[in-house]
């Protein structure tokens, strides 16, 4: 994780070899957030879903992004920067598409960035109640200031303070899979049923995969840090691929070791009657109660890494739009001393807050409503845009011809475009499930998801027609 050599370039450039492979890594996992992936959302999965199969959903989901990685990577090699996925369906589909897309990976990103910063507080509110009484919007926007304030430093920083949290959350887990295994498991023993096509594949593995899949939002951290990344061509590819597997195996193996604990045929009604409780009961029973504790304290140190993970994101959107010329151009600038989008990050912190405030104005619930309906919005918003990547890769190779083959420019991303309509088929079909709620607002995102990425292409229409020399620019400021 050492830098070998930052390079501040001009004020319109990110600094350059300011991150390498782990950083990277690290701002992916990070922003799954394993600890409170497993612990928050798996019991849901298990309770709702295809049971003692959710390991075997979580292999099936990691061979969907594998899938999307191949050509992904392949593309990252040719189009790339701080824009990320708006550069690939840009190069791709065309520039109204990826003004649209970059409109709803921005909508995207700030809903997750919002769930989290809610639950954040909920869980510092309940944490630090001894001690002090306060609402849980104290500590959601005490976050955020600190999150604003790492953000405005060189990527490496934010890197650093992922990987420490990021090491600690999965040591926890590793643990409890570790202590459970030496125990010889529950009272079903051991068994690699959840792998068993006649357990994963039963009439709940869809709704499964709905918690599932939300596990691997912010995977395109990998390509948004090209333009800082240390030898880009190899250390992109190489994040995703190791981030991807990272992630599934961790998720795969978490979730089939409390199988093992509870049994596979015990493991479903467990889940259902024990939503909060499912992991920690394990953990007092196999590691002792002060693992219970140290896992609370982790699953507020997880939320933090996420959220700084997905403020860096925003970051470099909204920087990239300032770039391009379709923000404001002030946004395009970069920190003198860090190279970091300072100004985009006043922005997309100032957004934020506001946001916040109104939920907080409005009364909203901060699990049932901010962290709930937000994240069930940025699943919708992510599977769109990564279905529009996926057709712009196809798109993208065959228009420009490169050594690659009909696997990785054909096949691989056409198989991953199916999975990932399958995948958001299947969430907008359990979308009360996911976001535990019944309102017509809820209701209403699918089409708002559309509606957002409509408006951003109409939006660059009008730019072709009242500034044709910006739209001619638009997607080769990342060139």
């Amino acid at each position: 994780m050492t830098i070998q050599s930052i390079q501040v370039g001009p004020p319109d450039r990110l600094a350059k070899n300011s991150v390498g492979l782990a950083h990277i890594v690290f701002f992916v996992v990070a922003a799954a957030a394993p600890l409170t992936a497993v612990v928050g959302a798996t019991p849901a999965a298990f309770a709702f879903g295809n049971g003692a199969g959710v390991p075997g959903a979580f292999v099936l989901a990691g061979i969907l992004y594998l899938l999307f990685a191949v050509g992904f990577t392949a593309m990252s090699r040719h189009v790339g920067g701080a824009g990320a996925f708006y550069t690939y369906i840009t190069h791709g589909i065309g520039k109204p598409a990826g003004v649209g897309g970059a409109l709803m990976a921005l909508v995207t990103y700030s809903a997750v960035q919002i769930a989290v910063y809610g639950l954040f507080g909920v869980f510092m509110a309940g944490a630090m109640a001894p001690i002090a009484e306060l609402p849980w919007w104290v500590w959601s926007f005490a976050a955020l200031l600190i999150v604003h304030v790492c953000g405005q430093r060189n990527i490496a920083f934010s890197g650093a303070i992922l990987g420490v949290c990021m090491i600690a959350e999965i040591a926890i887990l590793l643990l409890l899979n570790i202590g459970i295994v030496l125990s010889g498991g529950g009272p079903e023993g051991f068994g690699f049923t959840s792998f068993d096509p006649a357990t994963v594949f039963v009439p709940g593995l869809g709704v499964a995969l709905v918690f599932v899949v939300g596990s691997y939002i912010g995977f395109e951290a990998t390509a948004i840090f090209g333009e800082e990344a240390e030898n880009p061509e190899k250390t992109i590819p190489r994040a995703t691929y190791v981030a991807v597997l990272l992630i599934t195996g961790f998720y795969a193996l978490s979730t089939w070791a409390i199988v093992q604990f509870y049994g596979p045929a015990a493991v479903q009604p467990t889940a259902e009657a024990a939503l909060g409780t499912f992991y920690f009961t394990a953990t007092d029973t196999v590691l002792g109660p002060w693992a219970s504790q140290v896992m609370n304290i982790l699953l507020i140190t997880s939320l933090f890494a996420c959220v700084l993970s997905f403020h860096n994101t925003l970051n470099r959107y909204f920087f990239a739009l300032g770039r391009e010329g379709l923000a404001f151009k002030l946004l395009g600038k970069v920190h003198p001393m860090h190279g970091s989008p300072y100004v985009a990050g006043m922005l997309q912190s100032a957004i934020a807050a506001v946001v916040l405030a109104l939920f907080v104005f409005a009364g909203a619930d901060p699990y049932a409503v901010v962290f709930s309906w937000m994240s069930a919005l940025a699943v919708i918003g992510i599977l769109t845009v990564q279905a529009l990547v996926s057709v712009a890769i196809i798109l993208f190779f065959r228009k420009v011809k490169t050594g690659y083959g009909v696997w990785t420019t054909v096949i691989a991303p056409a198989l991953g475009l199916a999975g990932l309509l399958g995948a958001l088929g299947l969430v907008i079909a359990n979308l009360s499930l996911l976001s535990g709620s019944e309102s017509l607002i809820v209701k209403s995102f699918p089409y708002l998801i559309v509606l957002i990425g409509l408006v951003g292409a109409a939006f660059a229409m009008q730019i072709r027609k009242a500034r044709p020399e910006l739209y001619a620019s638009l997607g080769k400021a990342f060139e």
